[in-house]
C-alpha cells in the first residue's frame, strides 16, 4: 500500500486521467504551482482543458495505455470505470494509482491553514462567498470549488497565503480524507442514504469530520442534526451561526430588495457590523453570508472591508444563474438537486415578481428520487409550471423500478418529456414574456437551458 504523503515527497511526474473535471482542475493547478510535472487526459474538450493547456501542461483527448508515459504516480476521478486502459496500463506497470479524493487529502497537508466547507446544502454558494470575500479583503488564498466563482473566472485557485479554503464532499466519506485546520459545517440534511443508510450514520460522518479540524469548528447552531454532529467531534473550539441571537453570529433586521434579495444588519455577540446587501436571492442565502463572515473573521479579514466584499458576491455557477433574457424571458439554471434545495430556489424565484415560473426538474439518481419521491412532488408545487426530464441514474442501476411518470402523476399540470430537444422545443413554444425559466438539477440539465437559448437565438 503506497502513502500518498511521502510519495509527493519524492514523484515528480503526475499523470491525470479525467484532467478537465471540475474536481481535477483546482488540483492540478495546484501541484503545478509546486513544481510537479503534470499530464492529463480526458474524453471531451472543455472550457477546463483548455485552462490547463494554458498553465503548458500538456493534454490528450482520448484515454489510451500509452497517455501514462514515464508518471511516477496516476491520479483518476472516481466515475472512473475499473477497465480504463490508463488505470489498467498504470497498475499493469506497478505505478502508483490514487482516487481524486486522497490526492486532495494529501494537498490539504501541505497548506498550514485548511477551511473545508461541508453540509448537505450551500456548500459551494458559501465556499465561493468565502473566498470571494477573502480575496477582495487581500487575504491571497488558494481555493477548490465545486462551482465557477466569477471573481476568478474557475472553479480553483492558487494563492500565495498558506491558506486553503475548500469544499469538502460528504458523498462516500470522501471528505474525511482531508486534513482541515477549520470545520465549517452549514447543515445536516438526509441525502446520500443510499450510502450512508440511516440518518445516524449520515451524522456521525459529519461529526467524524468535525473531529478533523485542528482548530475550530463554526457551525450552524440553529440546526438540530448539525449540533449532534458536532456533539460528536470531541472537545473542539466552537462558533456557531445562525438566525437565533443565542448564536455568536447572526441576522437582524432582514429586509428584501425586490422581494427576494435579502438585506440585513450582520451581528455578532450583540455588536452590529453593519448591513449587508446580497445580489443572490433567498432567505437560505443569509445562512450562507453569515457562515462565510463569521469565517472570514476568524481567519483575520477586516470586517468593514468584508461586510462591503460580500455586497458585490453575484453568486456562483450553476447557484441561480442568470443565463439571458430574451424576448422579456429570463433563462436561469440552478444546481438544486435535493427537495430543501428545490424548495428554497423555487420560493425565492416566486418572490421575483416573474409571471409564471417554469421548473424544468430533472431527477438525480434513482435512489433519491424514489426515497424523496412524496417530498420532490410537494416543492415542485411551489412553481407555476413543471416540466420534468427522465431520470439520470448516474452511477446506479434502476434496481427501484422508479420512473419519471411516477413523479409527474404527483403534481397536477406537469408534463414529462425523454428528449431535451422535445423539452426545449416545448418552453419556445409555450412560455411567454415575463415568465422565468429555471432548470434545475446537477445532472445535465442545463443543457436544456442552451438549447432553449439557442432557438432564441435562432429566431
Amino acid at each position: 500500500m503506497f502513502d500518498i504523503d511521502k510519495l509527493l515527497e519524492t514523484v515528480k511526474r503526475i499523470h491525470f486521467i479525467g484532467i478537465g473535471g471540475a474536481g481535477m482542475c483546482p488540483l492540478a493547478e495546484i501541484l503545478h504551482s509546486k513544481g510537479y510535472q503534470l499530464s492529463g487526459s480526458d474524453n471531451n474538450e472543455t472550457d477546463t482543458l483548455q485552462r490547463i493547456r494554458n498553465l503548458g501542461i500538456p493534454v490528450v483527448l482520448g484515454q489510451k495505455a500509452e497517455n501514462i508515459g514515464d508518471a511516477e504516480m496516476v491520479v483518476f476521478t472516481a466515475a472512473l470505470l475499473p477497465d480504463n486502459p490508463e488505470l489498467v496500463a498504470a497498475r499493469e506497470k506497478g505505478v502508483p494509482t490514487f482516487e481524486r479524493s486522497k490526492l486532495f487529502g494529501a494537498i490539504t497537508r501541505k497548506f498550514g491553514s485548511c477551511v473545508g466547507v461541508c453540509g448537505t446544502h450551500g456548500k459551494t454558494t458559501a465556499t465561493s462567498m468565502l473566498t470571494h470575500v477573502l480575496l477582495k479583503c487581500e487575504i491571497d488564498t488558494s481555493a477548490v470549488i465545486g462551482g465557477k466563482l466569477p471573481l476568478i473566472g474557475a472553479n480553483g485557485r492558487v494563492g500565495t497565503e498558506d491558506l486553503l479554503v475548500c469544499e469538502a464532499c460528504e458523498f462516500a466519506n470522501t471528505f474525511l480524507d482531508l486534513s482541515p485546520s477549520v470545520a465549517l459545517l452549514l447543515n445536516v440534511d438526509a441525502d446520500h442514504l443510499e450510502f450512508f443508510k440511516t440518518m445516524d450514520n449520515l451524522i456521525a460522518a459529519f461529526g467524524k469530520f468535525c473531529s478533523l479540524a485542528r482548530d475550530v469548528v463554526i457551525f450552524n447552531g440553529d440546526d438540530e442534526k448539525s449540533r449532534i454532529a458536532v456533539s460528536q467531534a470531541g472537545e473542539k473550539k466552537l462558533i456557531t451561526f445562525g438566525f437565533s441571537s443565542d448564536n455568536d453570529w447572526y441576522p437582524e433586521n432582514i429586509s428584501y430588495n425586490r422581494g427576494a434579495f435579502p438585506c440585513f444588519d450582520l451581528m455578532h455577540k450583540g455588536e452590529n457590523l453593519g448591513r449587508v446587501n446580497l445580489l443572490v436571492p433567498g432567505k437560505h442565502n443569509i445562512i450562507n453570508a453569515v457562515a462565510a463572515l463569521a469565517t472570514a473573521d476568524y481567519l483575520g479579514a477586516d470586517m468593514k472591508k468584508a461586510v462591503e466584499a460580500i455586497a458585490s458576491f453575484g453568486g456562483a455557477g450553476r447557484r441561480f444563474e442568470i443565463l439571458g433574457e430574451f424576448d422579456g424571458i429570463t433563462v436561469a439554471d440552478d444546481y438544486a438537486h435535493h427537495p430543501a434545495e428545490l424548495k428554497v430556489t423555487l420560493d425565492a424565484a416566486m418572490k421575483m415578481e416573474y409571471n409564471n415560473v417554469w421548473a424544468v426538474f430533472q431527477p438525480f439518481t434513482f435512489s433519491r428520487t424514489y426515497m424523496l419521491l412524496d417530498d420532490f412532488a410537494e416543492v415542485l408545487k411551489i412553481a407555476d409550471k413543471v416540466v420534468l426530464t427522465e431520470i439520470m441514474g448516474s452511477r446506479e442501476i434502476n434496481t427501484y423500478d422508479i420512473h419519471t411518470e411516477q413523479l409527474a402523476s404527483k403534481i397536477e399540470g406537469s408534463v414529462w418529456f425523454e428528449s431535451f430537444d422535445t423539452i426545449a422545443q416545448y418552453l419556445y413554444d409555450n412560455v411567454k414574456s415575463g415568465d422565468l425559466v429555471i432548470t434545475l438539477g446537477c445532472g445535465d440539465v442545463y443543457k436544456i437551458a442552451k438549447k432553449l437559448i439557442k432557438l432564441y437565438e435562432a429566431k
